[in-house]
């Protein structure tokens, strides 16, 4: 068996064949899709260049607390299984669902985004609000987050490679 890799989102021990990706010649693997996906979005949010360490492994960390308007009220068994779904999602610290209808999250940003969190909810049936005003809300949270998850990356200096 092959020694084991870190997963540089998430810093978890993972087999260096799962989840694998190559960025710039180098070989990285992941303890999930989630974590690949967030590397492959940001890469230089998690490794750094030469001199400069990335925010990820400086364990930085950017909570979040959001609030989703889902379009008809879960039940509790659905509410149940949502809560532990989103819950096991790495970076999600926090899961509340009020009156059946809105879910407040509390996650890290460096981890996690509203995107992969809304499509999570989606894949367990808890369906968000389709209204106008709620569809621009997400987007411009979206945008939010890519703006600032962009300003952390580190990027190379002059002379360093790109």
């Amino acid at each position: 068996m092959s020694a084991m890799v870190k997963d540089p989102v998430c810093g978890m021990d993972v087999d260096p064949a799962q989840f694998e990706t190559t960025y710039e010649g180098l070989h990285y693997a992941f303890c999930s899709e989630q974590c690949r996906q967030r590397f492959a979005a940001n890469p230089h949010l998690y490794i750094g260049v030469p001199g400069e360490k990335a925010p990820g492994q400086k364990g930085v960390e950017l909570f979040k607390r959001r609030r989703f308007q889902l379009d008809a009220p879960l039940d509790a068994p659905n509410a149940k299984v949502l809560t532990e779904t989103l819950g096991a999602m790495m970076g999600v610290k926090a899961v509340e669902i009020e009156d059946g209808t809105t879910v407040t999250l509390t996650y890290d940003l460096i981890q996690a985004t509203a995107e992969q969190l809304e499509a999570k909810m989606g894949e367990v049936g808890a369906r968000l609000g389709e209204g106008w005003a709620e569809r621009l809300r997400r987007g411009f949270v979206h945008y939010m987050e890519e703006c600032e998850v962009g300003n952390l990356e580190v990027h190379p200096h002059h002379g360093h490679g790109h």
